[in-house]
C-alpha cells in the first residue's frame, strides 16, 4: 500500500502565497507521476499541476505563471509553491500518485483545505 500526506495548507488573503507538500510512503516500487489537484464546493475535482518522474509538468491554465510543483524523486515528496493567489483558489487540495507499472495504479491523500479570503 502507498500513504499520501499532504501538509501546508491553511487560511491566506488574496495576493498571498503557500506551499503544500505531500510525502508518499510505502510500497512504492515505481513512479509515473506526482500531482495535485483540488475540488472546490459543488465542483468537480481538476488537475493542478503534474510532474513526471522525468520532470515534464503539465499546469492547468487557471494556475500558469502563479504556482509552480516541484519534486524530490528520492525522497518521494511534492510540493506546489503558489503565488498570487485568488479567492477561486479555494478548494481542497488533493495530492496523487500514479505508478509506473502497467495497469497504473492511483493513489489520493486525504486532502488539506485552502482558502482564500480577506
Amino acid at each position: 500500500q502507498v500513504q499520501l500526506v499532504e501538509s501546508g495548507g491553511g487560511l491566506v488573503q488574496p495576493g498571498g502565497s503557500l506551499r503544500l507538500s505531500c510525502a508518499a510512503s510505502g510500497n512504492i516500487f515505481s513512479i509515473y507521476s506526482m500531482a495535485w489537484y483540488r475540488q472546490a464546493p459543488g465542483k468537480q475535482r481538476e488537475l493542478v499541476a503534474l510532474m513526471t518522474s522525468g520532470g515534464s509538468t503539465n499546469y492547468a491554465d487557471s494556475v500558469k505563471g502563479r504556482f509552480t510543483i516541484s519534486r524530490d524523486n528520492a525522497k518521494n515528496t511534492v510540493s506546489l509553491q503558489m503565488n498570487s493567489l485568488k479567492p477561486e483558489d479555494t478548494a481542497v487540495y488533493y495530492c496523487n500518485l500514479r505508478t509506473a507499472v502497467v495497469p497504473p495504479a492511483y493513489y489520493w491523500g486525504r486532502g488539506t483545505q485552502v482558502t482564500v479570503s480577506s
